[in-house]
């Protein structure tokens, strides 16, 4: 479908069509200026405003194939496959070599997850393509098919095609490079882009994502170079001085890297990531004051940005200054309470100020949000045990023991707490178990339940197997 005025309506026109909804009067439009107010509405997200412009439109131009194809984009849009598929079936028998209408098709086909087929229906629209500019739209959706196929390979062929057409089509050199990360060919990446800025070479999207590509393999001074030809090319562009600040502090040059993310300050409202990065830049120079004033500002400017308060309670942790840390990660769970990282933390200083059933809560925090790792299961094991609440403690180490079958360290913690709760039997089980996975792991027994080994079953158990009788 092709739209005048840059697929933008009329003002006119549309002001015109806005009076008729409210006072109700029927006026006429064109097919064309039906079809630009519509397009204008769905570039919008006014869904219901282009319903009733479709409906007004094919009221008054019935017969027009542009117009019933915008009722099977909405169609789509709500999932009614059927009744999109019988307007197409319909539209094919009177337009048959009318491309938009495959490419319609070949949407239903894509959100049916009917790829390969969606696929061959847009060849066939691409055969049928005599616009240059609609080649290039379609190129773009075979790439996108074979993205969701995750056939890389063939993604970048079509993405490739696009860049054929238009050298400044940067969403499909963005795409490029997408497949080229997610296939780890960032050798393959680096050919591409400096091939293509033979032809285009003040690209500062492409120096940009071949700095990338050097950063991601360790080559920081060919990375610092393509920043700066970025930059030369566009010297209001943040995102280069901002990935040329990271390069820098990978390479220990803390100052420069500040230099770098300082300028984005002044080209722009200031970024949480530029202020947290200029933070650490001054705690890795030892200049503490000027690093927690970048941390309060990363939080004050983005309080949902966990890295901020992350960055500023482990400040203060390193300082072991846990009643200040303490105090940062209370402010971070009161904005976001089901964040895994604030409650870990939480819980870890809290352990370090002794306050374990602050602790406690903290890993059970952790682990009702899904964070399963060992260590937490082990960590809230350790604390109930200290708390006295064994009950508690041998049923956080069961469940933990269904996500490590054969972890030695929570077959010991078991053991011990069987038999500090007088069952010989299950005590025995898991002991002989954790000294055939790991009797490494053994000081376990004597660490948090002291006495325990000097039991008689216990004894005999750690004597035939420190022994080597097994």
């Amino acid at each position: 479908m092709e739209y005048s005025h840059n697929d933008s309506p009329n003002n006119l026109s549309l002001t015109k069509f806005e009076s008729m909804l409210k006072t109700n009067d029927v006026l006429f439009f064109d097919s064309s200026e039906f079809e630009n107010i519509i397009h204008h509405y769905l570039e919008s997200g006014k869904i219901a405003l282009a319903k009733k412009a479709i409906k007004l439109g094919l009221e008054q131009h019935p017969t027009s194939v542009n117009l019933q194809l915008f009722k099977v984009e909405i169609l789509v849009i709500e999932n009614k496959f059927d009744s999109a598929d019988d307007i197409l079936e319909h539209l094919h028998i009177l337009e048959p070599n009318n491309e938009e209408i495959y490419i319609q098709k070949a949407n239903i086909l894509s959100k049916q997850d009917e790829h390969e087929q969606a696929i061959g229906t847009l060849l066939t629209a691409l055969d049928l393509t005599v616009n240059e500019e609609d080649s290039t739209d379609i190129y773009a959706l075979i790439g996108m098919e074979y993205l969701f196929l995750d056939q890389f390979e063939n993604a970048i062929i079509y993405f490739q095609k696009c860049l054929e057409v238009d050298l400044m089509d940067y969403s499909a050199l963005h795409n490029i490079i997408y497949c080229f990360d997610f296939l780890d060919k960032n050798r393959e990446a680096i050919d591409f882009l400096n091939h293509y800025l033979d032809k285009n070479p003040y690209c500062e999207v492409a120096w940009h994502q071949l700095g990338r590509q050097y950063f991601a393999i360790k080559e920081f001074k060919k990375a610092e170079a393509a920043f700066d030809f970025a930059i030369i090319s566009d010297d209001t562009f943040i995102g280069a001085y901002l990935e040329k600040g990271k390069v820098l502090e990978k390479q220990g040059q803390y100052k420069e890297a500040i230099e770098q993310y300082k300028i984005t300050l002044a080209l722009d409202d200031p970024t949480s990531f530029a202020l947290l990065r200029i933070g650490h830049c001054y705690e890795k120079m030892g200049l503490d004051d000027l690093a927690v004033q970048f941390f309060d500002k990363t939080v004050a400017e983005d309080p949902l940005l966990d890295k901020g308060w992350i960055a500023i309670t482990k400040f203060y942790s390193k300082k072991q200054n846990y009643q200040k840390a303490l105090y940062f990660i209370n402010k971070a769970i009161a904005i976001d309470s089901d964040n895994v990282l604030y409650w870990k933390l939480f819980a870890k200083i809290n352990l370090r100020l002794n306050f374990l059933e602050e602790a406690e809560h903290g890993y059970q925090r952790t682990l009702e949000l899904g964070n399963y790792e060992l260590d937490s299961w082990l960590c809230r094991g350790d604390i109930l045990v200290q708390l006295g609440e064994y009950k508690a403690a041998i049923d956080n180490l069961t469940q933990a023991a269904e996500f490590y079958q054969d972890s030695a360290e929570i077959e010991f913690r078991l053991a011990g707490l069987y038999f500090k709760t007088s069952d010989s039997n299950k005590g025995r089980y898991h002991l002989k178990n954790a000294y055939k996975l790991d009797p490494e792991y053994d000081f376990i027994i004597i660490e948090l339940f002291p006495g325990i080994e000097t039991q008689p079953m216990v004894k005999e158990i750690i004597k035939k197997y420190q022994g080597g009788s097994i």
